[in-house]
């Protein structure tokens, strides 16, 4: 018996620390597990922020080049008749393409305004002008509008049939 006695309280003691390693094995799990969905929605918040920082370079990249893109097109638009079948034109036209193409890739529309309805999300209007077209149709574009990844950079321009002006 005397066996018996000694081994019992060595039995709770072990008991014991048992329970006290399996509760410091599951806090410690359990703070693992907590750490490592803050480390995954870290991950995903700069994730997401490096799209956001990568999506402003690009529209303040798009914005500084918007105005060469206006130089293109309003030296494409001037081009004298004569000169219209020469090889530097066809060059600058090339050039011109292919600064569109770029800018496509990157995620640039154009706004359309061809036979289109003022839209004040998309155009800004300069101007309502006398027209036997519906009022509120976009008469002209005075200077292109863009759109990059979906939104609204810089409205497209307008000249905007005005009501009750019959021509």
């Amino acid at each position: 018996m005397a066996d018996e006695q000694k081994t019992e309280p060595v039995s709770d003691d072990l008991a014991a620390k048992l329970a006290e390693c399996e509760k410091k094995r599951d806090e410690y799990l359990a703070g693992w597990q907590r750490e490592r969905a803050d480390f995954q929605n870290y991950k995903k918040e700069e994730t997401k922020r490096a799209g956001e920082l990568r999506g402003m370079l690009t529209e303040n990249i798009v914005h500084e080049l918007l105005p060469v893109l206006d130089s293109f097109d309003i030296a494409l638009y001037f081009v004298p008749d004569d000169l219209r079948g020469h090889k530097w034109i066809h060059g600058t036209e090339r050039m011109h393409i292919q600064f569109l193409d770029t800018l496509k890739r990157q995620g640039v529309e154009t706004i359309n305004t061809e036979g289109a309805m003022f839209n004040p999300a998309f155009h800004e209007s300069v101007e309502e002008v006398a027209s036997d077209k519906p009022e509120g149709t976009i008469v002209e574009e005075v200077q292109r509008g863009y759109i990059l990844n979906g939104r609204t950079i810089r409205p497209a321009r307008v000249k905007v049939a005005k009501k009750g002006a019959g021509v």
